[in-house]
């Protein structure tokens, strides 16, 4: 089982948001520049307001890249008025003559990540009123679990393609059951060249452990992305979490790109494949900018099968105040079609149920 200390609910006095801002920028700062980094593109990103925000968003980039996977988004929300911090996490975007002899220092125990999360956590409740928390791949596996397990100090979880699994299974049972050397035919960005599977098998354990954890509850609403395109994530199991959490959460979402848009894993940036980043960073933005449970998001898209516009529907819901105003764009990704088809055989279930209900009423 995967635990870490958590953090306390009760409500301290938070100090002078001058001396954390200067604090965190200036310590951060020195330990980066101690170790040293092999790529200035791995150093921790923050986009900080002079005064507290309504939203602090924290986000974990992928295993074995950097920072410079969120630095897209960020520059949107910091536009929209949020604080945003994006740590280096443990182990990562270290200079050295890295080797299956001399492996990268990447934690091989789930725990360092955990204690890590919580750290952050800490720090950004000092930063602002609500947290939003964020991850992809394994970045979004140690959001997630903040999601649970910091359900009551989380606003929103936004998750790009956790790693929960592999697309393949053998895989995972290798993972699982091997400490070898496992070097990438092909870098998108700064990242270490290899890893040990054991370093790897720590994420897969947080994976893992929350899909097992989100069927109890409670969870903190999130927000899940994935695309059809994506070789190294099981989808199957990012629409297991999100159906888990919805029993628990009807704030939570979840969105998956066509095959025909080709999005990687490395979904984040234009620059590690995506053509479609400005889609993507919208609806994020829509998401922490909306309150629409999923049962509204499919009744607005149901509805927009019947040839309305969006603003015609939320306003016959009477959701206008509950709408970012880049939910439009986000709409465009529900695939209303499977909602339609959905909701027309339920309708005609239910009306044969009745029908034979009836019958047997009369005999």
């Amino acid at each position: 089982m995967v635990k870490a200390a958590s953090t306390s609910a009760r409500s301290v006095p938070k100090p002078r948001y001058d001396k954390v801002t200067t604090a965190i920028t200036r310590d951060i700062r020195i330990r980066e520049e101690a170790l040293p980094l092999f790529d200035p593109a791995c150093c921790s990103r923050f986009f900080l307001h002079p005064h507290l925000t309504s939203k602090v968003c924290l986000f974990f980039h992928g295993f074995t890249a950097g920072p410079y996977q969120f630095v897209p988004l960020g520059e949107i929300l910091f536009k929209a008025g949020y604080n945003v911090l994006v740590p280096l996490l443990p182990g990562h975007g270290q200079a050295g003559n890295w080797s299956k002899e001399t492996p990268p220092p990447l934690p091989t125990n789930p725990k360092a990540y955990l204690k890590y999360a919580l750290q952050w956590i800490k720090i950004a409740r000092m930063l602002g009123d609500k947290v939003i928390v964020g991850g992809l791949s394994g970045g979004g596996t140690i959001a997630g679990w903040l999601a649970l397990e910091q359900a009551h100090n989380v606003d929103r979880a936004l998750l790009f393609a956790p790693y929960l699994s592999s697309s393949n299974r053998v895989i995972d049972l290798f993972v699982q059951a091997f400490d070898d050397y496992f070097e990438w035919t092909k870098l998108s960005g700064p990242s270490y060249r290899g890893f040990p599977l054991a370093a790897l098998r720590a994420i897969l354990t947080i994976g893992q452990f929350n899909l097992r954890r989100i069927r109890q509850g409670p969870v903190a609403p999130m927000f899940i992305i994935s695309s059809e395109s994506d070789k190294a994530v099981n989808n199957s199991d990012h629409r297991r979490l999100f159906e888990s959490a919805l029993a628990h959460q009807p704030k939570c979402w979840y969105s998956r790109f066509d095959r025909v848009l080709d999005i990687p894993h490395t979904m984040m940036t234009e620059k590690e494949g995506n053509k479609f980043q400005n889609l993507l960073n919208v609806m994020a933005k829509a998401y922490i900018e909306s309150d629409l449970t999923w049962t509204e998001v499919e009744e607005i898209a149901y509805r927009m099968t019947k040839r309305k516009t969006f603003r015609s529907v939320v306003s016959e819901l009477n959701l206008e105040s509950k709408v970012s105003r880049d939910m439009p764009a986000m709409m465009t990704m529900v695939d209303k079609w499977s909602i339609a088809v959905s909701r027309e055989l339920e309708g005609k279930k239910g009306g044969q149920l009745r029908r034979r209900r009836a019958r047997h009423r009369d005999r």
